[in-house]
């Protein structure tokens, strides 16, 4: 005869292993890097990065969370995250990383030919009390990412943190998306006071379209929706607020 767990026991059991365990106690700060690659270069500048500049970035103590290209890419991006202990820990990697003779090296052999770089922009964020566990992890098959940024009407980033804690995150779950990470910018941050950065995983484009269908016309999303909005006087975001690029891990990273 099986012996069968109490349901509390089976529950609390879930919990533990839940892989989309809540980040509330992470401190981190993240840097979330874009490199746009002159014209013809976006190959040399991943071979950098595949052949010196992850394993660098890890001797000098920055955690390489993931590194992605947009699945269409006609300005020659390369989006990835960093993660740190905080600010300082930041800087000093940074330094000690710049300084170092084989960065300085491998810098100098990419540029024979011309630099690879011609813009960079960087981001610093902080994981949000609703996101799930960050960690860098390798599915198989390897997954699509949907890196989706929010920019809210004034005074509504709480508002929409409350939405998507209480309602948003358990739909996109029901309707077969899964969550990588969300997060806030910090307070030194442009528009920090109104953006929410999120990054979902596909099995593909095409399963994010039949996803989202489903979300949007779901009666539970609907209703959420309307409440939400309703408190605020209107919308939550600003007119083309809502923006979204997928996007598909580079050989060398960390995560897929």
């Amino acid at each position: 005869m099986k012996h069968l767990l109490p349901a509390a026991i089976i529950a609390m059991t879930t919990t533990l292993i839940s892989p989309e365990a809540k980040a509330a106690d992470d401190t981190r700060l993240y840097e979330m890097r874009i490199y746009y690659a002159h014209e013809g270069k976006l190959d040399d500048l991943n071979a950098r990065f595949r052949d010196h500049t992850c394993k660098l970035f890890e001797k000098h103590g920055m955690q390489n969370i993931g590194y992605w290209v947009p699945l269409e890419n006609p300005d020659g991006k390369l989006v990835y995250i960093l993660a740190y202990p905080d600010k300082a820990a930041r800087d000093a990697s940074w330094k000690g990383f710049m300084g170092d003779p084989d960065w300085q090296a491998a810098y100098k052999k990419s540029h024979e030919n011309g630099p690879l770089v011609k813009k960079v922009e960087a981001h610093f964020m902080k994981a949000t009390e609703y996101s799930p566990a960050i960690k860098a992890a390798i599915a198989n098959p390897e997954r699509t990412f949907e890196l989706r940024t929010y920019t809210t009407t004034d005074g509504n980033l709480g508002r929409l943190d409350a939405r998507f804690r209480d309602h948003t995150i358990k739909l996109f779950s029901k309707h077969g998306m899964s969550h990588f990470g969300y997060w806030h910018l910090t307070a030194d941050q442009k528009d920090a006071d109104k953006t929410l950065v999120y990054l979902l995983e596909h099995k593909s484009k095409e399963a994010a379209a039949e996803s989202f269908g489903g979300f949007r016309n779901d009666p539970a999303w609907k209703e959420a929706r309307e409440a939400s909005e309703k408190a605020a006087g209107g919308s939550l975001t600003v007119p083309g607020g809502v923006k979204s690029e997928f996007l598909k891990p580079t050989d060398y990273s960390q995560t897929k």
